[in-house]
């Protein structure tokens, strides 16, 4: 029998001066909005990609054109047999998603045989698509990026609103038109491992190996962090963090001078993403240099540097081991099989793209609205630059067709901040799920990329989960590492890790990348064998257990802890408080 986790205690008033129809777009099945007494009827999971929260312009763009656009669409168009894409709702400013099941048998098997005839023909041009699409986002990027906003008339500031927008929606239709078929094709590639007697832990490990931006990214960093330390800029950094690193450079002159130019010179490349998928309320690197800063810092103070090329050629042959491994216990027939299936997955492969298109879309397809939002913000005489992240989209268009921004509209954005501060708070003590909870889900996303199974969903709902000292979760990269725990909340808070620490986080984006080449295991609430922690676990050779449920939970900053990537297990050897008595 299902288990039911009210949502009543998140039902009721929104963000101050909300309206329902500050939030109503056009959606394929269903929209977003804040939850309602119905909506415990359905299953609901905390998505762990914005643990900060969702401010009102950010939680209408994603809400609607992302979820409830994007998914749907795709659903649609591929089709995706059992399923319509996902929907959301809101827990004060915390995003919850549902998948949208398609109940009627007759027209299952109708969407089964569409995409038996679609599939095929999306794999056979797999990558003219996604190139096709790319390039088609980069052509709007570069427009966004060469205009000089302050040069643009007011009166044309409604319409270039109205493009940022468009250009995050048509994201959302080429990130979900690419992501769906190769979830699909991956899918019964493992299907077809599983029926052979295959270990399902080592698929993931089929399709390793291959570079992406973000490493490219990563790479830019750690030779960064190399010319400091050759510069002997390494006290600076050891002093400093954030931003304050970039004016204790400044003022130090010298060789720190030449070393500015070449950071500069990365962010021009590298710097437009930001520390959040697809979030308008979060500053990108080039807006904000604390992140990247932080990043090479940590690559500075640590003894050894990371061995990228070595991490490769790891990956390359775990990766030909494993498929080895794998063949040798197989018929003929069933190797041809295999090999069928493993050709088709390594030509469309859904690690290597999840990766890349992050660097394409999901980091940086909100900075030309937020540009466009802080240019209005100085222009109507605003109190902070990100105040119209607080405004609901019918508001902000209003305002930049000339409404007046003043009296009642600029009180509700300072109530409306310090809402968004307030449940910043209490993330820690937000559900994992709520409403009518399965004992399993079928959605392939909610499995492979949020880590929903069985176990998962067992072990949220477990009342004495903060008590657990062994854990269970899906075995996302091989090996055993014990260290110090740090449990995160975001990113912002990267900078806590030591080389040797075990990484304890709801899960992590790309974000998250340049962490692996410093601590020495990772344990995450949510995650599947897709998942960005899985992905980059097994590139980087370090242990990860994914879809843990509580790891956030059970496991307090400081433990020392034991991670099992072999075998999916977490360990607590030793409570903080011990530590610390002994």
């Amino acid at each position: 029998m299902a288990n039911v986790v009210p949502v009543e205690p998140y039902t009721g008033e929104w963000y101050p001066g909300f309206k329902p129809e500050f939030i109503a777009s056009p959606y394929i099945i269903d929209g977003t909005g804040p939850f309602t007494p119905e909506d415990e009827d359905k299953f609901w999971f905390l998505d762990f990609h914005w643990s900060r929260g969702l401010t009102p312009l950010a939680a209408f763009a994603w809400g609607q054109d992302g979820y409830c656009w994007g998914t749907q669409h795709a659903a649609e168009a591929l089709p995706l047999p059992p399923g319509r894409g996902i929907t959301s709702r809101f827990a004060g400013t915390h995003l919850y998603g549902s998948a949208l099941p398609e109940p009627d048998p007759r027209q299952i098997g109708a969407r089964a045989q569409r995409l038996g005839t679609n599939l095929p023909q999306f794999l056979a041009n797999y990558r003219q698509t996604w190139e096709a699409g790319r390039d088609e986002l980069e052509a709007t990027w570069d427009y966004f990026h060469g205009l000089d906003l302050t040069a643009v008339p007011t009166g044309e500031l409604p319409d270039l609103l109205t493009q940022a927008r468009r250009y995050h929606q048509r994201s959302m239709e080429i990130h979900f038109g690419v992501m769906y078929p190769l979830l699909v094709n991956f899918l019964g590639f493992y299907g077809a491992c599983a029926e052979m007697g295959i270990n399902t832990a080592d698929i993931g490990k089929f399709l390793q190996g291959e570079d992406t931006k973000i490493m490219e990214t990563d790479r830019g960093l750690a030779e960064l962090a190399k010319k400091a330390k050759a510069a002997g800029l390494r006290q600076v950094f050891e002093d400093n963090s954030g931003n304050d690193i970039r004016t204790a450079l400044s003022a130090h002159g010298g060789s720190a001078s030449q070393w500015l130019t070449d950071f500069d010179d990365f962010l021009a490349v590298y710097g437009h993403r930001q520390e959040a998928t697809c979030d308008v309320g979060v500053p990108s690197w080039v807006e904000d240099n604390t992140i990247p800063l932080d990043m090479i810092k940590s690559f500075v103070l640590q003894d050894t540097d990371h061995d990228f090329e070595a991490s490769a050629r790891n990956a390359l042959a775990e990766r030909d081991a494993a498929i080895d491994a794998a063949r040798s216990g197989l018929t003929k027939e069933e190797q041809a099989v295999f090999d069928a299936g493993l050709s088709s997955n390594q030509a469309a492969n859904f690690p290597w793209w999840q990766d890349d298109h992050n660097y394409y879309i999901d980091l940086k397809v909100m900075i030309p609205l937020r540009r466009v939002c802080q240019e209005l913000s100085g222009r109507v005489g605003a109190d902070g630059k990100d105040d119209m992240l607080y405004l609901f989209w019918p508001e902000l268009q209003e305002v930049a067709a000339g409404g007046t921004y003043r009296g009642e509209l600029k009180s509700l954005v300072k109530d409306r901040r310090q809402y968004f501060d307030h449940w910043g708070a209490q993330r820690g003590s937000m559900p994992k799920v709520l409403g009518t909870v399965p004992d399993t889900v079928e959605d392939p996303v909610l499995i492979e990329i949020f880590g929903l199974n069985p176990a998962s969903i067992r072990a949220v709902q477990n009342p004495n989960a903060a008590e657990e000292t062994v854990l269970e979760g899906v075995a996302a990269a091989k090996g055993t590492a014990t260290g110090i725990a740090r449990v995160l909340q975001s990113s912002d808070d990267m900078h806590r890790l030591e080389p040797g620490s075990i990484l304890v986080c709801e899960s992590t984006s790309p974000s998250w990348t340049s962490a692996f080449g410093k601590i020495a295991g990772a344990a995450c609430d949510g995650g599947g064998m897709l998942s960005h922690a899985a992905i980059v676990g097994r590139e980087y050779g370090v242990p990860t257990v994914t879809a843990i449920g509580v790891a956030t939970l059970a496991i307090q900053d400081g433990d020392e802890v034991e991670v099992d990537g072999t075998n999916g297990r977490v360990t607590i050897l030793k409570r903080a408080a011990d530590l610390a008595g002994a």
